[in-house]
Order: structure tokens, then C-alpha cells, then sequence
């Protein structure tokens, strides 16, 4: 593949915004309980960013499919929506200060609102500027520079926070912009999508044909006689509830079923999160190579895997250092199998479409993994509430499988 300097520049967009977004769901819970929130309140909350994500991402992304300016049809969200996604992220810990929560939850949806606003669009642009059969190494590289941004922001932002909890979120955000800017500078669109100055272009236009694309896009979804398509979404969509129940769950899992403390238990989950950044692009290489479909069931299985073992060593052994030891092992594997799934599913729904349709292929893909953010944490709880914490593995380890079923039917796609 050519031109890794450019597609590891195209991967500061996706570091700076994988930098908010630890940092936001770290602190931003805790600042509010200052304003004496139920937790129920806090984590209606914390889900703004989803919602946000499933009613504007599709829409952005086929809006930017459409859009045609003097700087491409991607780069006039990034300059709107980074900018003003950084001040109001930075404002955070100034409206904690005041103690106003009208004006701590002004800026909450202002943030989200504008994050929403440049995230199908940035990673639109990897389909754009990279040919088909190159796409699973091109979203290695970027998963890889998105989890460096989630290391620096896990590893660096708390002794910021222990000398002023506006640190992180002030340092975050200079980061985000100088991330986005480098994007905007060296990342050229196509001349095609440009207009010349002074050329007008009407946005009712815009606006009217983005609105008949989606509509299209949503029928190639649930109405296409062939259903590659939808079951890809339908994996995506399971294979995301299954993580995210564990991601929320996992730490209270640790402290109240094995016995270890919650901040071993964010340590085990950290090399997870390691192994996959690690294992981005060799994932993105394996799936060129054997091809994408096959790579993401192997990845379904590992993680299924290290789900099941991660009970039945509980019941096995009742030496909590064993346990913890295998769960080291377990979830460091972990890592490497989702980075096998998570680096090959983009390339794999935008490889349905045509050029002229990344965005809104893209904003298919986010709209589907953010809705199970939504589902998964009520959902997992409830379990967790009714049948106990052994529960939330099975869950997750059902939800994989699932996906793995579903993702048996899909037949496009793949790499040519």
C-alpha cells in the first residue's frame, strides 16, 4: 500500500478525538454528581453523545456526500465542528467551577452536538483517499492512532487532573484542534468535490438531495432482495453490544464476583485496549490477506472465547491471583481478537458502495455501533440486577456469537 505518511496524518483526526472522549466519560460523571444527580440522572447523561450520534452520523455522512465547497466536501465540517467541539469541551471544568448546572449542561450538548458534527465526515475521508483492496490496512493504521489518543489520555491525563481537573479537558482540546488542523492542511480532497470562488451552491439543494440519499441508503438496508448489507450492520450491531456491556461492567465484575479491585480490573481492561492498538495493522494486513469476512469470525471467536474462559476459571479456582492472572492473559488476547473484527468491519460496509456514497455508508456503520452503546448497558444490567454478575459474561459471549452468525450470511464486501 502507498502513501502510509498521508493515511497516518488522516489518523490525527480520529487521535484527537479518541483524546475527548476517555477524558469525557473519566471525569464528566464525577463532576456531576457535585450537583447531586442520581445516578440514573448521571447516566441519561452520559448517553447525549450517543443519541446525538445515531440521529446526526448518518445524516452528516450522506450530507457531506452531497456538499461541494472551495475546500472538498469532507474539510468544511472538520473546520465547524473541531473548533467549536474544543471550546466547549474546555469549558467543562470552567461551568464545574461555577457551579451552574444550566450552564455545566449548555456546554454537554454544545460538545456533543459539534463532535457529532465532523465524525462521519473524518472518517469518511479514509474510503475516499484509499483504493478498496487497501481499506483494511488504511483503518489499521487509523484504529492505531486512535488508540495511541485513548493510551495518552488514560495515561497522562491523571497526574494533569491530580494538579487541576481543567488540565486534561484544557490540554485535550489544544490537542483535538492541532490534530484536526494537520488534517485540514495536509489531507487534499479530490478537485471534483471542489467549487471555485465566487461559485454559489444552494444549500435547500444540498439539504433536500442528503435527505433522498438517506432515505435510499435505508432502503439498501431492509429492503435490498440481497442482504449482505443488513447483516453486516445486524453483526455490528451485536458484536458492539456485546463489548460495550463488558466495558461498562467489567471493573464492577472485578470488585464483586472475583474479589479484586476496581482499579485492577481498569488495568486489565487497559491491556486490552493496548493488544488492540498493537495489533491494528497487522489485523488490517491479515484481513487483505485471507480476506476481511474470514478475519472478523476468527476475531468473533477469540473474544467468545475469552468471555466463556473468563466464567469457568471463576467456578474452577478459587485463588483470586489465579484468577486475576488469567484474566491478564485472557484479555490481552482479547485485544488482538477484537483488533481483527474492529479494523475490518468499516472497510468491509463501505467496500458495498459507490464513491459517491462513503459518507453516508459511514454514518450506516456509526449509526448502528452507537445504538448499541444505548442498548447494551441497561440491558446487561438488568441481567446483572435479576441473575447476578456471572451474568454479563454469558451475555456478552451470546451477543458475539450471534454476531458471528449473522455475520456467516454476509457475501459483499470482502476484499476484491
Amino acid at each position: 500500500m502507498k502513501n502510509y505518511k498521508k493515511l497516518f496524518l488522516l489518523g490525527f483526526g480520529f487521535f484527537g478525538i479518541s483524546i475527548l472522549w476517555p477524558l469525557y466519560n473519566a471525569y464528566v460523571p464525577i463532576f456531576l454528581k457535585d450537583f447531586s444527580l442520581s445516578s440514573t440522572s448521571i447516566g441519561f447523561v452520559m448517553t447525549i453523545d450517543n443519541i446525538f450520534a445515531i440521529f446526526m452520523l448518518p445524516l452528516i455522512g450522506v450530507l457531506s456526500d452531497q456538499t461541494r465547497s472551495r475546500f472538498g466536501r469532507r474539510m468544511p465540517y472538520i473546520l465547524i465542528g473541531a473548533p467549536l467541539g474544543a471550546l466547549f469541551f474546555s469549558l467543562i471544568p470552567f461551568a464545574r467551577t461555577l457551579h451552574l448546572l444550566w450552564f455545566f449542561m449548555l456546554n454537554i450538548i454544545f460538545m456533543n452536538f459539534f463532535m457529532a458534527l465532523f465524525r462521519s465526515p473524518v472518517i469518511a475521508l479514509m474510503p475516499d483517499i484509499t483504493p478498496p483492496k487497501y481499506r483494511s490496512q488504511a483503518n489499521g493504521i487509523i484504529n492505531f492512532m486512535g488508540g495511541l489518543g485513548a493510551l495518552l489520555a488514560y495515561f497522562a491525563g491523571k497526574p494533569l487532573y491530580d494538579k487541576n481537573y481543567a488540565l486534561p479537558f484544557w490540554l485535550g482540546a489544544i490537542i483535538m484542534l492541532v490534530a484536526s488542523l494537520l488534517v485540514v492542511i495536509f489531507i487534499k480532497e479530490d478537485e471534483k468535490y471542489k467549487i471555485r470562488t465566487g461559485e454559489k451552491v444552494k444549500f435547500s439543494s444540498v439539504f433536500s438531495k442528503s435527505f433522498g440519499e438517506l432515505k435510499i441508503n435505508l432502503k439498501e438496508v431492509f429492503f435490498s432482495k440481497e442482504k449482505s448489507l443488513l447483516m453486516i450492520l445486524i453483526a455490528i450491531l451485536f458484536w458492539f453490544v456485546g463489548y460495550n456491556a463488558l466495558e461498562t461492567f467489567f471493573t464492577s465484575y472485578a470488585k464483586f464476583r472475583v474479589g479484586i479491585s476496581e482499579s485492577t480490573g481498569a488495568f486489565i481492561l487497559g491491556f486490552f485496549s493496548l493488544t488492540f492498538m498493537l495489533f491494528s495493522i497487522p489485523a488490517g494486513i491479515i484481513g487483505s490477506k485471507i480476506g476481511r469476512k474470514k478475519t472478523m469470525t476468527i476475531g468473533l471467536m477469540i473474544v467468545a472465547l475469552i468471555s466463556l474462559l473468563t466464567v469457568i476459571s471463576t467456578y474452577i479456582f478459587k485463588d483470586t491471583g489465579t484468577i486475576t492472572r488469567l484474566l491478564f492473559i485472557y484479555f490481552t488476547l482479547g485485544g488482538i481478537g477484537w483488533a481483527m473484527v474492529n479494523v475490518n468491519s468499516l472497510p468491509t460496509v463501505v467496500d458495498m458502495t459507490s464513491e459517491e456514497k462513503l459518507g453516508g455508508y459511514t454514518g450506516l456503520y456509526y449509526f448502528f455501533s452507537m445504538s448499541a452503546n444505548i442498548i447494551a448497558p441497561p440491558l446487561s444490567g438488568f441481567f446483572i440486577d435479576k441473575l447476578g454478575y456471572d451474568s454479563l459474561i454469558y451475555f456478552s459471549t451470546v451477543s458475539f456469537v450471534i454476531a458471528t452468525i449473522f455475520l456467516q450470511y454476509v457475501r459483499r464486501g470482502d476484499v476484491k
